[in-house]
């Protein structure tokens, strides 16, 4: 028996709810790119990482705002009931985790996108440079 089976897999009516739950909290880069490239970002881009790595590359249309910043003032200059999408350098990064508890505690909806830029990257899509075309920090 190898460690993989060595615990028994969820019932399927278990694994169902689980990994249906799991999109309540999390999107991919590719949900993202295509809401974005389609004219259909329902949502407000944030990346959390500090504004020097925002500048040097980040998620077209994305924000720069770093998650100890997310507090509840800076938070009011968005529309009520935006949904909020959270990510920072990559899966070896928490910064997406700890803004998306920040906004949580705040009430506001939140889902992190867990590849972050290495995800982003690795789907092969650009990054777009501070100072371009709906680039924006607070």
């Amino acid at each position: 028996m190898s460690l993989v089976t060595d615990v028994a897999a969820a019932d399927s009516t278990r694994a169902l709810a689980h990994f249906s739950a799991m999109l309540e909290w999390e999107t991919d880069c590719w949900d993202v790119h295509d809401a974005i490239s389609s004219g259909q970002q329902d949502f407000v881009l944030l990346d959390v990482r500090s504004h020097a790595l925002y500048d040097a590359g980040h998620v077209p249309g994305a924000i720069s705002l770093p998650h100890k910043k997310i507090i509840a003032g800076t938070m009011k200059k968005f529309p009520e009931g935006s949904l909020f999408v959270v990510y920072c350098a990559g899966p070896h990064c928490n910064g997406a985790i700890r803004a998306a508890i920040r906004l949580a505690e705040l009430g506001l909806p939140v889902k992190t996108m867990p590849g972050g830029i290495t995800g982003w990257l690795d789907k092969g899509f650009a990054l777009e440079k501070a100072n371009t075309t709906g680039a924006e920090s607070i």
